[in-house]
């Protein structure tokens, strides 16, 4: 009885039923040694807890807290919407021809070459994008960075919630933090796909179901204690 209660603790702190199926299965092999008929019904609750625990399905705590580290190194580099983004535009500069420089224009008279180039100085000073989160592109850069801080001490809270078991304060946090990532940063590159994703898998894992209990095995051994 004493193991089996020292078992359930353990199971409680690591969120894994090994520990009380160990025990039950220990205890198991100690009473097939004893043949004794008061002790059957003990033999037959311990077999239902172990059937019970096997079957049973419980958070990966160990690999969910995996997941969020992971999420919470993407988000530290993850571009926002309000982010000038000068990326495209330079890996666009290298696919194509090299624009000609203004002395050679001058020199050559390639008056091709000169609207080119006023017109790749022009398009330079203006861009155009469609705004559909404008409350991420007011952002002032102060307040981009408070953003993210944010988003990664929501991450760490919904950390902290599944250490200590409380799934529903873990599911409310990552909500947040799945509404903060999808209104403020920029998703549509490899990195913000790989957060989504990410975000996805941890939401999806978190099972709402308890810990499993020996109640079974437990009435059944002070039952028969309360016999002899």
């Amino acid at each position: 009885e004493s193991a089996l209660g020292l078992a359930q603790q353990q199971a409680e702190l690591t969120g894994s039923v090994q520990p009380m199926l160990a025990a039950l299965q220990t205890a198991q092999k100690r009473l097939a040694k004893v043949p004794q008929p008061r002790l059957a019904p003990v033999m037959r609750a311990i077999q239902h807890d172990i059937e019970r625990l096997q079957s049973a399905s419980t958070t990966d705590i160990p690999g969910l807290l995996i997941r969020l580290d992971e999420l919470v190194v993407l988000v530290e580099n993850l571009s926002m919407l309000n982010a000038v983004g000068n990326a495209n535009r330079s890996a666009q500069n290298l696919q194509s021809k090299p624009l000609p420089t203004w002395p050679l224009i001058w020199q050559n008279k390639d008056w091709s070459g000169l609207g080119q180039r006023v017109w790749a100085e022009l398009s330079g000073l203006v861009r155009v994008s469609r705004i559909e989160q404008p409350d991420a592109v007011m952002l002032s850069p102060e307040q981009g960075f408070f953003v993210r801080e944010n988003l990664k001490l929501r991450l760490l809270n919904a950390r902290l919630g599944l250490l200590s078991r409380q799934m529903s304060s873990a599911r409310n946090d990552l909500a947040l933090a799945e509404r903060e990532l999808l209104q403020f940063f920029d998703l549509n590159n490899r990195q913000g796909q790989s957060a989504k994703t990410l975000m996805k898998q941890v939401q999806s894992q978190i099972l709402q179901t308890d810990m499993p209990r020996l109640d079974s095995s437990l009435s059944a051994l002070a039952t028969a204690a309360a016999g002899r």
